[in-house]
């Protein structure tokens, strides 16, 4: 039986990818705003089975997300391997001590990744080009000067120096789109093919309108000359209720066999046009006719299923479906919002338990709370997690379902004349208090699941389950209502609300799966 490719290849928020190839392994990242650590990072053999071995950008002093707004942070990350060394070249937007461009360095994927290289260059989705004779050539987006219509931006081309990491030269206008009147031409990349420069770009927007364009040159600053066939992939126009949609930001790769693959990021919509687990990363095949690619032969969608690629197929160690945390770090899934500047968690004061620390810090703040959460990466799941927590006046812990500090559900324990379990919806920054009921102090386990957009919020004290509300619309957490490029995570959450607190919530596990 031939073996099947499935997509998406990276369920949940993973969008931007970019991939290279060294040998026989692969390597891809995608954006990850205002997440840290910054830029997860992945390894594949076959394409198709991906396991993460790291981040970026994993140390405070690279990345400072400090009061960062939601769907700010790190855009649209590229990936590529010269001579020795990995390169990711990146934006940082909105920063509140430092934005713009940078380049890290190393020598293996999983790091140790270097300080950032700051090159000034304004825009933003940078890539990097290496061409056959060692020259590198930095190609980015920014705004055209004239701005003959909102979201009018070009594609330039300037060479960059790798000994001092600093641009010099002339600065090229390569192009702007396709389309007439093309909104945010974007995320360029330059591939050379059997003597021509290519150059990849997205347009129209990364939502519906999205789209991937090519254009070539005999030389890497042009001219280009459009492709007849542009767009080479867009779902534009297929409707609403077409079951992949947005489809754009592609990287190209070649196999060692000489089979020629994209990544790029779509959405799945459910219940209605909607997204909550935000741009995936999906994989497509690519041809070449008359010096052009042809993305998913065929069809010129993007599918569900393919044949896999042509390559021996590698399967790595899943990650187990619940986490006991009695590891001395945490698993790369996690992750904490905006970069951590003081000690918010502990695995070694309790061993066996994730100990999250009360402080002021709240999660309708632009800060850094007291939040270890990982993506939601099916339409249909469970979480659920165990913890034992004495909670103070106006104090809580448990569980947080985010899109952003303005669209979330917060489904906690929290104590005002006793004890309580209590469902807050936040939308457009209001908080709704959906359902709450008194329980005694001790050990809590709480659960959560979503059949699509009915979600369902369990608790227990004594091993019996009861509901606390049930087909909840979790419309609130989908990029078309709380807008932005984020998806959907799910976290452990403790807050002391504004007070200062030497209080502490510690999670036995957590555990969270896909349900048929």
């Amino acid at each position: 039986m031939q073996k099947k490719l499935h997509n998406p290849i990276l369920p949940g928020c993973y969008p931007d990818p970019s991939i290279c190839r060294v040998d026989e392994d692969y390597y891809l990242v995608t954006s990850s705003f205002e997440y840290f650590p910054g830029l997860p990072i992945f390894h594949s053999r076959d394409l198709i089975h991906w396991r993460q071995v790291g981040h970026v950008l994993d140390r405070p002093s690279q990345l400072d997300l400090d009061e960062i707004r939601p769907s700010a942070g790190l855009y649209a990350p590229t990936i590529r391997y010269y001579n020795g060394t990995f390169y990711v070249i990146n934006t940082l937007v909105d920063g509140k001590t430092r934005s713009g461009n940078f380049i890290v360095t190393a020598t293996q994927p999983q790091g140790p990744w270097s300080e950032p290289y700051w090159l000034d260059a304004d825009g933003i989705d940078p890539s990097l080009f290496f061409d056959d004779d060692g020259r590198c050539w930095y190609v980015g987006t920014h705004l055209n000067e004239n701005g003959y219509y909102t979201g009018h931006t070009e594609i330039f081309l300037q060479e960059l120096d790798l000994e001092k990491m600093n641009l010099f030269g002339e600065v090229t206008i390569l192009w702007d789109g396709a389309v007439k009147g093309v909104v945010w031409a974007e995320a360029p990349h330059i591939y050379k093919v059997n003597g021509w420069y290519y150059l990849l770009i997205a347009e129209g927007g990364t939502a519906h309108h999205h789209a991937v364009t090519i254009v070539r040159s005999i030389n890497v600053a042009g001219p280009y000359e459009t492709y007849r066939g542009n767009p080479i992939l867009t779902h534009r126009h297929l409707g609403l209720d077409y079951p992949i949609v947005g489809t754009g930001h592609a990287d190209l790769v070649e196999t060692q066999n000489g089979e020629w693959w994209a990544v790029l990021l779509a959405m799945r919509p459910y219940g209605g046009y909607y997204y909550n687990l935000g741009r995936e990363t999906f994989l497509v095949p690519v041809r070449w006719e008359d010096d052009f690619p042809i993305v998913s032969p065929g069809t010129g969608r993007v599918e569900f299923e393919y044949p896999a690629p042509n390559l021996p197929e590698q399967v790595w160690e899943s990650h187990p479906v619940r986490d006991d945390f009695n590891d001395a770090t945490l698993a790369y899934h996690w992750n904490f919002l905006r970069t951590p500047r003081e000690d918010l968690y502990s695995l070694t004061e309790r061993k066996g338990f994730l100990r999250l620390r009360l402080r002021p810090q709240q999660l309708t703040e632009q800060t850094n709370p007291s939040f270890v959460g990982r993506r939601q990466q099916h339409i249909d799941f469970m979480a659920q997690t165990e913890f034992d927590f004495t909670a103070q006046a106006n104090e809580c812990a448990g569980l947080a379902l985010i899109q952003s500090n303005d669209f979330h559900f917060r489904f906690v324990v929290t104590r005002e004349n006793e004890n309580i379990i209590r469902l807050i919806k936040r939308s457009h920054g209001q908080d709704e208090t959906l359902a709450t009921q008194p329980l005694p102090a001790g050990r809590y386990t709480l659960k959560v699941t979503a059949r699509e957009q009915d979600y369902n919020f369990y608790f227990s004290t004594n091993g019996q389950w009861k509901n606390l509300a049930e087909n909840v619309d979790g419309r609130i957490l989908s990029t078309p209502i709380a807008g932005g490029f984020v998806g959907a995570f799910i976290a452990m959450y403790a807050s002391s609300n504004g007070q200062p607190s030497t209080n502490h919530a510690d999670f036995d596990w957590f555990e969270y799966s896909g349900i048929q």
